[in-house]
């Protein structure tokens, strides 16, 4: 057995990596607590449980779905696009249902990368930005989020040849894995950049729904000349803690979604049904305020952490979106991964080192606040009594 070249070019997946340790140490009668993974502990909202349960009773609902998605599950993504975030979609054209957004994310890669090809991809980010272009034949050029400009890419120091080769450009705002809301401003640098380059823009918009102090996320969209130079993938699955139902959406571009579209009419059969109409369903009004006391309960978590790190001399800055904490590493360690290593081993609590995440991402630590309270209590405690 000869497992392809392609392979070779990309790193075990982290977060397999992460659940293959936990298991080790729980084999061994510790008691981790996890707060790597960001898979949110509450269940999905009871409005959208019922809507699923109608659907997968409906035999209409079991034969093949198209790619292209139901009529009103469209329909119904162009409709909360307007009410949430003014941003006016055609149903037919500029909106397709995903298998979540990890698969749309690969897949946009294998749509639009030739292997002369790059993509640029936020440093730190989400895995996938980097090695979808890697199993796509293509390369990526990192974009380190500096801390200065509020974890935003120097667009103005990516090089002209770099600039010539980029045909995908990837942004994720709130941003995983720093908690970053996006600055004032930077929206509309990166139309410019991508209109002047000729770069489809990609916005992982994860994770809108969940921020904390007021805050109100906006789509990539909603800039004005967006969807003449890019698409946003649009997930359920923090904002309605449904990351098993793999729902998301890809919006935006036309041009972009039909090539998506080509691609994907040869790789699957589309998104059960079912799925899409618990997601139709989720957009519902009435869903908005299940969304607002799960914001209230990771606002509480957030606090909690936050307070203990500070308790512990760590200097982190309270984030307002995403369901994670980014921490500077304390003084006295080589590395995040060092660190992470040794919380783990002396306080069996799993943290994320920031290096997992990207380059720039070193010197930091990721803490998940997807676990109870009384669990998290625990964690930050052990973490605390380390010193």
């Amino acid at each position: 057995m000869r497992p392809s070249k392609r392979l070779d070019r990309i790193p075990p997946y982290l977060f397999a990596q992460l659940e293959r340790r936990i298991a080790e140490k729980k084999a061994a009668g510790i008691d981790v607590i996890s707060r790597g993974i960001g898979d949110p502990d509450m269940p999905t909202f009871p409005p959208i449980v019922e809507a699923a349960q109608r659907a997968v009773a409906d035999p209409g609902t079991h034969q093949y779905p198209s790619n292209r998605g139901r009529q009103d599950f469209r329909e119904g993504v162009a409709a909360f696009y307007d009410r949430r975030f003014g941003v006016t979609l055609d149903p037919d054209t500029e909106v397709m249902p995903a298998i979540g957004a990890k698969e749309c994310i690969f897949n946009l890669n294998l749509a639009f990368l030739d292997p002369e090809d790059i993509a640029l991809a936020s440093d730190p980010g989400y895995p996938v930005y980097t090695g979808g272009p890697l199993l796509a034949g293509a390369d990526s050029v990192l974009m380190p989020l500096v801390p200065e400009l509020g974890f935003a890419p120097d667009l103005d120091a990516i090089s002209a040849a770099d600039a010539a080769r980029a045909k995908l450009l990837f942004i994720n705002y709130p941003n995983n894995p720093t908690g970053a809301i996006v600055p004032e401003g930077f929206f509309e640098k990166v139309v410019a950049f991508a209109r002047e380059h000729e770069i489809l823009v990609v916005h992982d918009n994860a994770y809108s729904e969940t921020t904390y102090d007021g805050y109100v996320a906006p789509s990539f969209l909603a800039t004005p000349g967006a969807k003449e130079v890019g698409v946003e993938v649009f997930s359920w699955s923090k904002g309605y803690n449904m990351t098993g139902w793999r729902c998301a959406a890809i919006v935006g571009n036309a041009e972009a979604i039909s090539a998506y579209w080509k691609l994907k009419s040869n790789i699957d059969s589309g998104l059960f049904e079912a799925i899409q109409l618990a997601g139709l369903a989720a957009l519902q009004p009435e869903v908005d305020a299940e969304v607002a006391r799960m914001n209230a309960i990771y606002t509480r978590r957030r606090d909690l952490v936050c307070d203990a790190l500070r308790a512990a001399g760590v200097d982190v800055t309270s984030p307002r979106g995403t369901i994670y904490v980014w921490a500077p590493v304390p003084p006295g360690y080589e590395s995040a991964a060092a660190y992470c290593e040794h919380v783990l081993e002396e306080a069996a609590v799993v943290i994320s080192p920031g290096g997992a995440y990207g380059a720039s991402g070193e010197g930091f630590f990721r803490i998940s606040l997807t676990t109870p309270d009384d669990r998290l209590t625990e964690a930050v405690a052990r973490i605390q009594r380390l010193g």
